[in-house]
C-alpha cells in the first residue's frame, strides 16, 4: 500500500530501548496491549495507565533479537522512564533512551512494520536519527483517519482508553492477564459507559485552538483537540451529539463530525 505521505522522521517522537531479562514480558504485564508471543518486527500499540484507568503514556512497541524498542512522545520520555524503572523492581532489565534512533513513517528503512492502529497509515519504523528529514503530511493523514496524537490530543492522565478509541484501534486487549488500570477498562467495556470519543471534525475554514468548546445552541457537545486548517479532532459527547438540533459551532466556526471508516459505532447527529 502506498504511503499517504512522504518518508520522514517524526521529531515529536523518541525511542526508549529495553534489554536484558525478558523485557517484552515486563512490558506485557504493564501495558494495555497484548505483547506476549508478539512476533519480531511487528508493532503493537498500547498504553501505560494510572491505577484509575487513565492514559499516562500511549506507546508503540516493536522488538528484535531480544531488544525491545518503545516509541513514545519525546516530551514524555523522562516521565515514562521514571515509571518503567519504578515498576522494574529487581528485574535485570536495562532501560535507556536512545538518541541515536528516531521514529520514521512511510519508509521501509530500519525496523519497519505496518502501523498497528490502521494499515492505511502505512509503515512505521525505528531508524537512525539522521536517516530521513522531517516532513509534512503525516499529521493531516492521522487527523483524517481519526488517530489521536500523544501530545496534541491524548495528554497525560486526561482520557480513558475508550475515549481515545483504543478498543477499536487494537490498543487494548480484553483477554490478557492483569495490567495497571485493567479493572476500570474492563468495567467500561462491559457496561458500555464510554460516553465521549475522539472523532474527526471538518469545517469550511480553519478550526480554532485546542480546548475551544463545541456547542449546539447552549449545549456543550465537546472540545477541540489538534487541527490542521479545516481538519481536526475533537473529544465529543456522543449522547449530546445525537440530541443536537442546532448547528455545531466552535468559536463561531461551524463544523461537522465525521465517522471514521474503521469505527463500528453508530454516530448520529442532526447536523452532520
Amino acid at each position: 500500500m502506498a504511503s499517504p505521505f512522504a518518508a520522514q522522521i517524526l521529531p515529536s517522537r523518541a525511542v526508549i530501548r529495553l534489554a536484558g531479562e525478558a523485557p517484552l514480558e515486563f512490558l506485557h504485564n504493564l501495558l494495555t496491549c497484548q505483547l506476549a508471543g508478539m512476533p519480531e518486527r511487528t508493532w503493537a500499540y498500547g498504553a501505560l495507565l494510572s491505577p484509575q484507568g487513565k492514559i499516562q503514556h500511549d506507546v508503540f512497541v516493536i522488538h528484535e533479537g531480544g531488544t525491545v524498542f518503545v516509541d513514545c512522545a519525546a516530551s514524555q520520555v523522562a516521565g515514562l522512564m521514571q515509571k518503567l524503572k519504578l515498576y522494574r523492581l529487581r528485574a535485570r532489565i536495562e532501560i535507556t533512551p536512545d538518541d541515536s534512533l528516531a521514529v520514521s513513517v512511510g519508509s521501509e528503512e530500519g525496523l519497519a512494520a505496518t502501523d498497528p492502529r490502521l494499515a492505511a497509515m502505512g509503515l512505521r519504523a525505528i531508524t537512525g536519527a539522521r536517516s530521513l528529514p522531517a516532513g509534512e503530511g503525516h499529521d493531516e493523514a492521522r487527523i483524517v483517519n481519526g488517530l489521536a496524537d500523544s501530545d496534541d490530543d491524548i495528554g497525560e492522565n486526561q482520557l480513558f482508553p475508550h475515549e481515545a478509541n483504543f478498543d477499536f484501534l487494537h490498543g487494548v486487549s480484553f483477554s490478557k492477564g492483569c495490567y495497571i488500570g485493567q479493572e476500570v477498562v474492563s468495567r467500561m467495556q462491559h457496561r458500555g459507559t464510554a460516553r465521549s470519543r475522539i472523532l474527526p471534525v471538518r469545517a469550511e475554514q480553519s478550526l480554532p485552538a485546542k480546548g475551544t468548546t463545541i456547542r449546539s445552541g447552549e449545549t456543550l457537545v465537546g472540545e477541540m483537540l489538534s487541527s490542521r486548517g479545516p481538519l481536526g479532532l475533537a473529544l465529543v459527547r456522543l449522547d449530546r451529539l445525537a440530541e443536537a438540533s442546532a448547528p455545531l459551532l466552535t468559536d463561531a466556526v461551524r463544523l461537522t463530525v465525521q465517522k471514521p471508516a474503521w469505527m463500528p459505532l453508530s454516530i448520529t447527529s442532526a447536523d452532520s
